[in-house]
Protein backbone atom coordinates (compact mmCIF):
# COMPACT_ATOMS: atom_id res chain seq x y z
CA UNK A 1 0.00 0.00 0.00
CA UNK A 2 3.01 2.27 0.39
CA UNK A 3 2.95 3.40 -3.24
CA UNK A 4 -0.55 4.90 -2.94
CA UNK A 5 -0.90 8.65 -2.50
CA UNK A 6 -2.68 10.00 0.58
CA UNK A 7 -5.51 11.20 -1.64
CA UNK A 8 -5.89 7.74 -3.17
CA UNK A 9 -5.84 6.10 0.27
CA UNK A 10 -8.51 8.51 1.52
CA UNK A 11 -10.75 7.49 -1.38
CA UNK A 12 -10.13 3.79 -0.78
CA UNK A 13 -11.00 4.19 2.91
CA UNK A 14 -14.14 6.16 2.15
CA UNK A 15 -15.25 3.48 -0.30
CA UNK A 16 -14.46 0.68 2.20
CA UNK A 17 -12.14 -0.95 -0.35
CA UNK A 18 -9.29 -1.73 2.04
CA UNK A 19 -9.13 -4.96 4.02
CA UNK A 20 -8.22 -5.15 7.70
CA UNK A 21 -4.81 -6.46 6.62
CA UNK A 22 -4.33 -3.41 4.35
CA UNK A 23 -5.20 -1.06 7.20
CA UNK A 24 -2.84 -2.83 9.60
CA UNK A 25 0.00 -2.49 7.08
CA UNK A 26 -0.74 1.21 6.67
CA UNK A 27 -0.14 1.68 10.39
CA UNK A 28 3.55 1.13 9.61
CA UNK A 29 3.55 3.82 6.93
CA UNK A 30 5.91 6.61 7.99
CA UNK A 31 3.88 9.38 6.39
CA UNK A 32 2.14 11.60 8.94
CA UNK A 33 -0.80 12.15 6.60
CA UNK A 34 -1.39 8.41 6.37
CA UNK A 35 -1.38 8.05 10.16
CA UNK A 36 -3.92 10.87 10.46
CA UNK A 37 -6.09 9.15 7.86
CA UNK A 38 -6.01 5.88 9.78
CA UNK A 39 -6.80 7.59 13.10
CA UNK A 40 -9.76 9.41 11.56
CA UNK A 41 -10.97 6.22 9.91
CA UNK A 42 -10.81 4.21 13.14
CA UNK A 43 -12.60 6.95 15.10
CA UNK A 44 -15.38 6.93 12.52
CA UNK A 45 -15.62 3.15 12.71
CA UNK A 46 -15.92 3.31 16.50
CA UNK A 47 -18.59 5.99 16.21
CA UNK A 48 -20.46 3.86 13.68
CA UNK A 49 -20.23 0.84 15.97
CA UNK A 50 -21.57 2.89 18.89
CA UNK A 51 -24.51 4.05 16.77
CA UNK A 52 -25.23 0.47 15.70
CA UNK A 53 -25.17 -0.72 19.32
CA UNK A 54 -27.38 2.15 20.50
CA UNK A 55 -29.90 1.39 17.75
CA UNK A 56 -29.96 -2.28 18.73
CA UNK A 57 -30.59 -1.35 22.37
CA UNK A 58 -33.45 0.93 21.31
CA UNK A 59 -35.02 -1.87 19.26
CA UNK A 60 -35.51 -4.31 22.16
CA UNK A 61 -39.17 -3.47 22.85
CA UNK A 62 -40.07 -3.71 19.17
CA UNK A 63 -38.28 -7.03 18.73
CA UNK A 64 -40.12 -8.55 21.70
CA UNK A 65 -43.39 -7.82 19.92
CA UNK A 66 -42.14 -9.07 16.56
CA UNK A 67 -41.12 -12.36 18.19
CA UNK A 68 -44.70 -13.05 19.31
CA UNK A 69 -46.17 -12.19 15.92
CA UNK A 70 -47.12 -8.57 16.51
CA UNK A 71 -45.44 -6.84 13.59
CA UNK A 72 -47.42 -3.58 13.73
CA UNK A 73 -45.87 -1.88 16.74
CA UNK A 74 -46.77 1.77 17.26
CA UNK A 75 -44.70 4.29 19.17
CA UNK A 76 -46.51 7.27 20.69
CA UNK A 77 -45.07 10.51 22.06
CA UNK A 78 -46.07 14.13 22.56
CA UNK A 79 -44.55 17.57 22.34
CA UNK A 80 -45.68 20.61 24.26
CA UNK A 81 -46.86 19.56 27.71
CA UNK A 82 -44.79 22.20 29.49
CA UNK A 83 -45.11 25.42 27.45
CA UNK A 84 -47.26 28.37 28.46
CA UNK A 85 -48.67 28.78 24.96
CA UNK A 86 -49.67 26.76 21.93
CA UNK A 87 -51.13 23.29 21.49
CA UNK A 88 -49.98 19.92 22.67
CA UNK A 89 -49.15 17.66 19.72
CA UNK A 90 -48.96 13.88 19.75
CA UNK A 91 -47.75 11.48 17.09
CA UNK A 92 -48.10 7.75 16.58
CA UNK A 93 -45.99 5.81 14.12
CA UNK A 94 -45.56 2.22 12.97
CA UNK A 95 -42.11 1.53 11.55
CA UNK A 96 -41.27 -1.36 9.21
CA UNK A 97 -39.54 -4.31 10.84
CA UNK A 98 -36.43 -3.65 8.72
CA UNK A 99 -36.41 0.12 9.35
CA UNK A 100 -32.98 1.47 10.22
CA UNK A 101 -32.03 5.06 10.94
CA UNK A 102 -28.78 5.25 12.88
CA UNK A 103 -28.70 8.23 15.21
CA UNK A 104 -32.46 8.10 15.84
CA UNK A 105 -33.03 9.35 19.37
CA UNK A 106 -35.22 11.47 21.59
CA UNK A 107 -36.03 14.56 19.50
CA UNK A 108 -34.70 16.86 22.24
CA UNK A 109 -31.26 15.30 21.80
CA UNK A 110 -31.10 16.15 18.09
CA UNK A 111 -30.35 19.42 16.34
CA UNK A 112 -33.20 21.17 14.55
CA UNK A 113 -31.70 20.36 11.14
CA UNK A 114 -31.34 16.68 12.08
CA UNK A 115 -34.92 16.57 13.36
CA UNK A 116 -36.14 18.05 10.08
CA UNK A 117 -34.12 15.50 8.11
CA UNK A 118 -35.37 12.56 10.18
CA UNK A 119 -38.95 13.90 10.06
CA UNK A 120 -39.02 13.46 6.29
CA UNK A 121 -37.29 10.06 6.39
CA UNK A 122 -39.73 8.73 9.00
CA UNK A 123 -42.80 9.98 7.13
CA UNK A 124 -41.52 8.54 3.86
CA UNK A 125 -40.67 5.10 5.27
CA UNK A 126 -43.26 4.53 8.00
CA UNK A 127 -45.93 1.88 7.47
CA UNK A 128 -48.32 4.42 8.95
CA UNK A 129 -48.30 7.53 11.11
CA UNK A 130 -50.75 9.93 12.70
CA UNK A 131 -50.34 13.43 14.12
CA UNK A 132 -52.90 15.02 16.42
CA UNK A 133 -53.15 18.61 17.69
CA UNK A 134 -55.09 19.65 20.80
CA UNK A 135 -55.36 23.42 21.16
CA UNK A 136 -54.80 25.60 24.21
CA UNK A 137 -58.53 26.16 24.76
CA UNK A 138 -59.03 22.43 25.22
CA UNK A 139 -56.00 22.29 27.50
CA UNK A 140 -57.63 24.95 29.68
CA UNK A 141 -60.91 23.02 29.72
CA UNK A 142 -59.71 19.50 30.54
CA UNK A 143 -56.09 20.07 31.79
CA UNK A 144 -52.79 19.27 30.13
CA UNK A 145 -52.58 15.58 31.09
CA UNK A 146 -56.03 14.77 29.72
CA UNK A 147 -55.27 16.85 26.62
CA UNK A 148 -52.07 14.87 26.11
CA UNK A 149 -53.97 11.59 26.39
CA UNK A 150 -56.61 12.89 23.98
CA UNK A 151 -53.96 13.84 21.41
CA UNK A 152 -52.28 10.46 21.79
CA UNK A 153 -55.54 8.56 21.31
CA UNK A 154 -56.44 10.67 18.28
CA UNK A 155 -53.03 10.04 16.71
CA UNK A 156 -53.41 6.31 17.32
CA UNK A 157 -56.81 6.18 15.59
CA UNK A 158 -55.24 7.59 12.42
CA UNK A 159 -53.05 4.53 11.92
CA UNK A 160 -53.84 2.11 9.11
CA UNK A 161 -53.14 -0.74 9.53
CA UNK A 162 -54.06 -0.56 13.20
CA UNK A 163 -51.40 -1.14 15.83
CA UNK A 164 -51.14 -4.60 17.41
CA UNK A 165 -49.04 -3.27 20.27
CA UNK A 166 -48.40 0.26 21.49
CA UNK A 167 -45.29 1.70 23.14
CA UNK A 168 -46.01 5.00 24.90
CA UNK A 169 -43.61 7.52 26.36
CA UNK A 170 -44.40 7.54 30.10
CA UNK A 171 -48.19 8.04 29.81
CA UNK A 172 -50.65 5.24 30.66
CA UNK A 173 -53.55 4.95 28.19
CA UNK A 174 -56.46 2.81 29.31
CA UNK A 175 -58.95 0.81 27.25
CA UNK A 176 -56.93 0.64 24.05
CA UNK A 177 -57.97 -1.89 21.38
CA UNK A 178 -54.57 -3.59 21.64
CA UNK A 179 -51.84 -4.33 24.17
CA UNK A 180 -49.68 -1.43 25.34
CA UNK A 181 -46.90 -0.45 27.70
CA UNK A 182 -45.78 2.89 29.06
CA UNK A 183 -42.00 3.29 29.10
CA UNK A 184 -40.29 5.89 31.26
CA UNK A 185 -37.97 7.97 29.04
CA UNK A 186 -39.26 5.88 26.18
CA UNK A 187 -38.12 8.41 23.58
CA UNK A 188 -34.55 7.42 24.40
CA UNK A 189 -35.27 3.69 24.80
CA UNK A 190 -37.47 2.80 21.82
CA UNK A 191 -36.95 3.58 18.14
CA UNK A 192 -40.73 3.78 17.59
CA UNK A 193 -41.25 6.27 20.41
CA UNK A 194 -38.19 8.25 19.30
CA UNK A 195 -39.64 8.43 15.78
CA UNK A 196 -42.98 9.60 17.19
CA UNK A 197 -41.21 12.23 19.30
CA UNK A 198 -39.62 13.67 16.15
CA UNK A 199 -42.92 13.76 14.26
CA UNK A 200 -44.61 15.47 17.21
CA UNK A 201 -41.89 18.01 17.93
CA UNK A 202 -41.25 19.08 14.35
CA UNK A 203 -44.98 19.42 13.74
CA UNK A 204 -45.43 21.53 16.86
CA UNK A 205 -42.37 23.68 16.22
CA UNK A 206 -43.69 24.52 12.76
CA UNK A 207 -47.02 25.54 14.27
CA UNK A 208 -45.33 27.76 16.85
CA UNK A 209 -43.36 29.49 14.09
CA UNK A 210 -46.64 30.22 12.31
CA UNK A 211 -48.09 31.63 15.53
CA UNK A 212 -44.96 33.74 15.90
CA UNK A 213 -45.83 35.55 12.68
CA UNK A 214 -49.10 36.66 14.31
CA UNK A 215 -47.60 37.57 17.69
CA UNK A 216 -43.86 38.16 17.19
CA UNK A 217 -43.45 40.01 20.51
CA UNK A 218 -43.49 36.72 22.47
CA UNK A 219 -40.67 35.20 20.38
CA UNK A 220 -42.51 31.92 19.86
CA UNK A 221 -40.19 30.97 16.98
CA UNK A 222 -37.35 30.65 19.50
CA UNK A 223 -39.01 29.60 22.77
CA UNK A 224 -41.80 27.45 21.26
CA UNK A 225 -44.11 28.76 23.97
CA UNK A 226 -41.89 27.92 26.92
CA UNK A 227 -41.53 30.47 29.71
CA UNK A 228 -38.18 32.01 28.85
CA UNK A 229 -37.10 35.28 30.45
CA UNK A 230 -38.04 37.28 27.35
CA UNK A 231 -41.39 35.51 27.06
CA UNK A 232 -42.22 36.34 30.67
CA UNK A 233 -41.22 39.96 30.18
CA UNK A 234 -43.44 40.23 27.10
CA UNK A 235 -46.35 38.67 28.99
CA UNK A 236 -46.04 41.39 31.61
CA UNK A 237 -45.79 44.08 28.95
CA UNK A 238 -48.44 42.96 26.46
CA UNK A 239 -50.63 40.57 28.45
CA UNK A 240 -51.66 37.24 26.95
CA UNK A 241 -52.35 36.19 23.36
CA UNK A 242 -55.23 33.95 22.21
CA UNK A 243 -52.73 31.07 22.15
CA UNK A 244 -51.70 31.27 25.81
CA UNK A 245 -52.88 28.65 28.29
CA UNK A 246 -54.98 30.58 30.80
CA UNK A 247 -54.97 27.72 33.30
CA UNK A 248 -51.19 27.87 33.66
CA UNK A 249 -50.03 29.96 36.64
CA UNK A 250 -47.59 32.35 34.93
CA UNK A 251 -50.23 33.09 32.27
CA UNK A 252 -53.09 33.45 34.73
CA UNK A 253 -51.11 36.15 36.56
CA UNK A 254 -51.01 38.25 33.38
CA UNK A 255 -54.65 38.07 32.31
CA UNK A 256 -56.04 41.59 32.04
Amino acid sequence: MGNQSISELRTLLQQERLTDIDIESLKNDSRKGVQQLIQTYEKQKLKQLALEMAYEEMSVYEKKSYQIGKKFVAGIDEAGRGPLAGPVVAAAVILPIDFKLLGLNDSKQLSESKREEYFEIIKENAISYGISIVDNQTIDEINILESTKLAMRNALTQLSPKAQHVLIDAVELDSLPCSSEAIIKGDARSISIAAASILAKVSRDRLMKEIHSEYPMYDFQSNMGYGTKLHMEMLKEYGISPYHRKSFGPVKENIR
